[in-house]
């Protein structure tokens, strides 16, 4: 009679529930995930600005990451996929002791510390991409009061009602394989909402903000690029075939709209731009995320052709355009990169979810209900697949909803207690008012003598 391997075998640390390889796989993608985070996108928005945004640029998202993890665990939490208060989001609770922490999760065979932590990355990378919309100019303070209230007002929310299991759209069979809706449309909208509150950046940055350093752009795209093997890949919470399935798919469906996107540029502005490329490489992440291992590939080439032309429209064409685009100032253009692909995204999933690859990510007996319309009408369910391209519009519509409307009220409290902008002199000076510290401190550039006693208390004069 065989047994398993005295490795295997369970006991206290690792009770009969938890599979050994899942839980390293989940922990390990939740780590590429932060990566993205810190340092990638740190680094990208670093670099990606004027240099006298760069350390402001660079800091805003490494707070908003420490500030997040602390909200997370205190109460975001348990409001995003704890007990049930409202159909839409949990009982604010802790989640800190050991006898939650250890205790199985509600989804995957690992521990809730497991999930806590991966959860946790998904809820900070949608934070510091909302800061890619006012970038050179929010007030900082004001920026360390909006990320805790929107994490609580609005994150949670959207977390509850599509993820969880009791949330009213999860319920209804909507499909946001990873985050399209609850990450991207919603930080998308919300960069833009309240790039529109805080106010533009100074004429002149308006007028040139080239980036200062673009292969650390580059280096943090990269990262960017590479830790959604874990975004993606993490999100079956099982080491299965669906997740390699979602990570091939994000990757095929990146480097097309990364090469639709070059190839516009190139046939437009006849040059081959790195930044327009950087821009394709994120709408093809952001446009398989909710769908990445529940299409096909040839679906994550089609994805991919739309998500590197369609925004590629709205930010290089329609922007020009349309008034009310000109009127707010969208610093990185998270409204084309995120919120627009994100759209893009979930109707596509709407139309290309494949239902046998539905069966294997879900694993519940009601799986025919999660069939892209395409599908439907070659199945002869018809009424099936409009149902759930039905679903996923109505999904986009409360993401949207809800943070015009949570974002425009947080912004207007902030303004009542702190400016949301910063003055005439910071936004003249950047980092060197606003931080009293300067990106690139070389030699004989710009030194202020009386910056030499507060550097020396942390040994660096």
């Amino acid at each position: 009679m065989s047994q398993f391997p005295g490795n295997l075998m369970p006991d206290e640390a690792s009770p009969e529930w938890m599979n050994k390889g899942d839980n390293a796989w989940q922990l390990a993608a939740a780590t590429l995930v932060g990566l993205q985070s810190v340092p990638g996108l740190v680094i990208l928005y670093g670099s990606i600005v004027k240099k006298k945004w760069a350390v402001n640029s660079a800091f805003m998202a490494l707070y908003a990451f420490a500030s997040v993890l602390v909200c997370w665990v205190t109460w975001g939490y348990r409001m995003s996929f704890g007990d049930k208060l409202l159909p839409f989001v949990g009982i604010p609770n802790v989640a800190l002791d050991e006898k939650f922490l250890l205790q199985k999760a509600f989804l995957g065979s690992f521990p809730n510390a497991t999930m806590v932590y991966f959860q946790f990355v998904f809820a900070a990378i949608t934070l510091i991409l909302i800061a890619g919309a006012l970038l050179g100019r929010m007030n900082f303070h004001a920026w360390m009061i909006f990320v805790p209230l929107w994490l609580t007002f609005s994150y949670t929310i959207s977390a509850y009602s599509i993820w969880c299991p009791d949330g009213w759209l999860s319920k209804m069979g909507i499909i946001d394989f990873a985050g399209g809706y609850v990450i991207h449309v919603a930080s998308g909208v919300t960069g833009f909402t309240a790039a529109y509150w805080v106010g533009p950046r100074s004429i002149k940055d308006q007028e040139t903000f080239i980036p200062n350093n673009i292969l650390s752009m580059l280096t943090g795209a990269g990262l960017v690029w590479m830790g959604w093997t874990g975004f993606n890949g993490g999100a079956p919470f099982v080491a299965s075939i669906n997740a390699s399935m979602a990570i091939l798919n994000t990757h095929i469906c990146t480097a097309t709209s990364l090469l639709t996107w070059l190839s516009l540029d190139i046939i437009f502005y006849k040059k081959p731009s790195v930044l327009g490329a950087t821009q394709g490489i994120i709408t093809g992440l952001v446009c398989i995320t909710p769908g990445a291992g529940v299409v096909q590939g040839w679906a994550a080439i089609m994805m991919g052709l739309l998500s590197g032309s369609i925004p590629w429209y709205t930010m290089m064409i329609l922007q020009n355009k349309c008034s009310l685009l000109k009127k707010v100032d969208d610093t990185l253009g998270v409204l084309h990169t995120h919120a627009i692909a994100g759209m893009l995204g979930g109707i596509l999933t709407g139309v290309f979810a494949e239902p046998k690859l539905s069966r294997i990510f879900y694993l519940v007996d009601n799986w025919q209900h999660y069939i892209g319309f395409a599908y439907g009408i070659q199945s002869g369910r018809f009424g099936a697949g409009l149902k759930q391209l039905g679903i996923q519009i109505l999904g986009l519509v409360f993401v949207i909803c809800l943070n015009v409307v949570m974002t425009t009220l947080i912004c207007l409290l902030i303004k009542v207690v702190i400016p949301l902008r910063l003055n005439e002199e910071a936004l003249h000076m950047g980092d060197d008012s606003v931080h009293g510290e300067e990106a690139y401190a070389l030699y004989g550039d710009g030194e202020k003598r009386e910056n030499f006693k507060e550097n020396a208390v942390y040994g660096f004069a």
